[in-house]
């Protein structure tokens, strides 16, 4: 094989119709003293009529070309690649090998083959082989009779669901979800304080099953996690029921199917579900947040597992959440509030937005418990029916949090431990002052639900909110 610079380079297989039909013109033009290197990616010995064939089963040559379809054509200058063609097309190839004449007896076009190159899981496995990629993580072999899933569980890496096993392939088909680099370290992760990377992101979400364009998403929430005014090793460390909610605004949320509509907050879309869990899978995986360890919650919440949604921006009268909070309608966002389970709030009679604002604030003073106050933030959860109402009278979000807030707002002396024979409750110091149940932005809304049923939720948070404790924090997604 000729080690001097070809003017043209050839890649095709022998299991390709096409590649097959213009052997005769690749040995024609060789014939006639044209400059060629063929690759093959199957068989070394095809074409036999032509002299220079290299051996490409390896596919390193096609992954370096970049090579989709078969037979391909590359016009070269100094090593450097000035145009290509694909498939047989006369006219093309009268072009690029300048000539008059070329296989008249041939059809004027047939189309090429897929590459062997880019054939399932194949990409992947080249750029392991010959790409930049190079892992970092610690290689963990298994047994030959060893199950997976099983050695996942016994290593302590699953959240007590199966995890899928975070092969190298995988991690790579992963990480193809972002254009960030693999080895960029998004900070210290709690409570271990462990760096972690992009790769290690990449690795959990494996593991919880995401998607590859669900990762900047996952990355954002880890990003948004580390905030200090998130506050994620106090999460971590309460005994009270919190972790992480995941709110996703923008057009990133419709463009990866996530679900805002019904049963936005259950079961059953692989975005909502798999990317909450990542986010629980590298707090637990990198930064060692385990129950039992540092995560010392009396009972947990099953969103402990998961707790992910996308607002409902489409045909809302309102600004969304990531709006409220900066961001244009054109970012992509997260959201993530410390956030306990969810507290149904059934209202089917309202008509008025002051008869709803007053059923709302009613179940808002049971969060934590009736006789505290400035302690938990809250969001409410508002599914169309419910929303429709303050549409059809002209009231705004700001609005609603206004009387929402006027309406939780008590005399300290209802809310005294002892009052009503109930211990619970506020110290003494606050008995001649008015207390808003919420700090000033502590209560929010975000529009989700069905378009059927009166039915929207109150999401308490940590019984620790702002300054000593948990804020709800936002990060812009980026791809």
């Amino acid at each position: 094989m000729s080690t001097s610079k070809p003017d043209f380079i050839v890649v095709l297989k022998k299991d390709c119709p096409t590649c097959v039909l213009v052997e005769p013109v690749i040995a024609e033009l060789d014939a006639a003293g044209r400059s060629l290197q063929v690759w093959s990616q199957d068989d070394p010995g095809f074409p036999a009529t032509v002299s220079n064939v290299g051996d490409d089963r390896d596919l390193q040559h096609s992954w370096q070309l970049n090579i989709e379809t078969v037979p391909t054509v590359i016009r070269m200058e100094d090593n450097t690649e000035l145009e290509r063609t694909v498939g047989w097309d006369r006219a093309e190839w009268l072009r690029i090998f300048d000539v008059d004449e070329l296989a008249p007896d041939l059809p004027a076009f047939r189309p090429g083959c897929g590459s062997k190159s880019v054939e399932p899981g194949m990409p992947e496995k080249l750029a392991l082989k010959y790409g930049d990629i190079k892992l970092q993580s610690r290689r963990i072999e298994i047994g030959g009779m060893e199950d997976p899933v099983e050695s996942c569980y016994e290593r302590g890496w699953s959240d007590g669901l199966p995890v899928v096993p975070p092969t190298e392939i995988r991690v790579v088909r992963m990480l193809a979800g972002t254009t960030r680099e693999p080895d960029e370290v998004l900070g210290l992760v709690p409570p271990d304080l462990q760096s972690c990377t992009i790769e290690k992101v990449a690795i959990n979400a494996v593991m919880a099953g995401c998607k590859p364009e669900y990762l900047p998403v996952v990355i954002a929430a880890v990003e948004a996690s580390l905030i200090d005014e998130f506050c994620m090793h106090g999460l971590l460390a309460t005994t009270w029921f919190s972790g992480p909610m995941v709110i996703v605004n923008g057009p990133i949320a419709k463009s990866i199917g996530m679900n805002s509509g019904g049963n936005a907050l259950g079961q059953g879309n692989r975005a909502n579900a798999t990317i909450g869990r990542a986010l629980q899978l590298v707090i637990r995986n990198v930064g060692g947040g385990k129950p039992g360890g540092v995560d010392r919650s009396t009972l947990g919440n099953p969103g402990k597992y998961t707790f992910c949604f996308a607002e409902d921006e489409d045909n809302s009268c309102w600004e969304s959440l990531a709006e409220q909070r900066g961001f244009s309608d054109q970012q992509s966002t997260v959201t993530l509030f410390a956030a306990d389970g969810v507290q149904g709030f059934a209202d089917q009679k309202s008509r008025e937005p002051e008869s709803l604002c007053r059923s709302l604030a009613s179940s808002l003073l049971s969060v934590g418990h009736r006789k505290f106050a400035m302690l938990s933030d809250a969001f409410v959860i508002l599914v169309p029916e419910h929303q429709r109402i303050f549409a059809d009278a002209n009231w705004s979000k700001q609005q609603v949090l206004d009387r929402l807030t006027e309406l939780t707002t008590r005399h300290g002396s209802e809310l005294l431990g002892g009052v009503d024979g109930i211990a619970e409750g506020m110290p003494d110091f606050v008995k001649d002052m008015e207390l808003s149940k919420f700090k000033p932005g502590g209560l929010n809304i975000v529009r989700a639900g069905g378009t059927a049923g009166l039915f929207s939720a109150i999401v308490g948070g940590w019984l620790a909110s702002g300054d000593f404790g948990s804020s709800p924090v936002s990060k812009e997604i980026v791809l």
